[in-house]
């Protein structure tokens, strides 16, 4: 059995769950797992597969961040996705809800940059209101108040750079959140 983007050659008896952006080769091999996401990639002989929660329990005396840190994360105004992450950045793939809005907030620790590749946005940045359009961005200052508005019945998606000392989620101070959380 297969899903996701896959291609199986010379394969018997195995079960490979692979993404839709990503493709999946599997050569010469029999009774295998192979499940293949964004945080992670599973290689299991099938016999093998319930050692596989020893494996995450390995994972987690590890403190391992991918155990509690999905690279997808689900909000109630959308999701973002965390394409890339090094040294003082990170790059996020971030979507909006058709009438959604996130919080009024502002961070100690880093400086981000919107550029809009769907949709249109409704940006505050302190006193300033814009509504952006594909292929406009916008540079968020460290310590500005600002809140990006999906005010369409599209969705919007932007991607965000953020630069700083600390990329944190904790990081994030709110001054009004239509979904009431601290």
């Amino acid at each position: 059995m297969t899903r996701g983007n896959t291609v199986l050659q010379n394969t018997r008896n195995s079960l490979v769950l692979g993404r839709e952006h990503a493709l999946s080769v599997v050569v010469g091999c029999d009774d295998l797992v192979v499940v293949d996401t964004a945080d992670a990639l599973l290689v299991a002989d099938r016999r093998s597969t319930q050692e596989v929660r020893r494996a995450v329990a390995m994972l987690r005396e590890q403190r391992r961040d991918e155990i509690i840190a999905h690279r997808k994360v689900h909000r109630p105004w959308g999701w973002y996705d965390s394409i890339e992450r090094g040294p003082n950045f990170q790059v996020k793939r971030i979507g909006v809800n058709p009438g959604a809005s996130l919080s009024l907030q502002m961070h100690h620790h880093r400086a981000e940059h919107w550029v809009v590749v769907r949709g249109t946005a409704r940006v505050t940045r302190d006193d300033e209101v814009f509504d952006l359009r594909e292929n406009q961005s916008i540079f968020i200052p460290l310590g500005a108040k600002h809140r990006l508005q999906n005010l369409t019945d599209q969705p919007l998606e932007i991607i965000e750079v953020q630069c700083g000392e600390y990329l944190g989620e904790d990081d994030i101070v709110r001054f009004e959140d239509v979904y009431s959380r601290v």
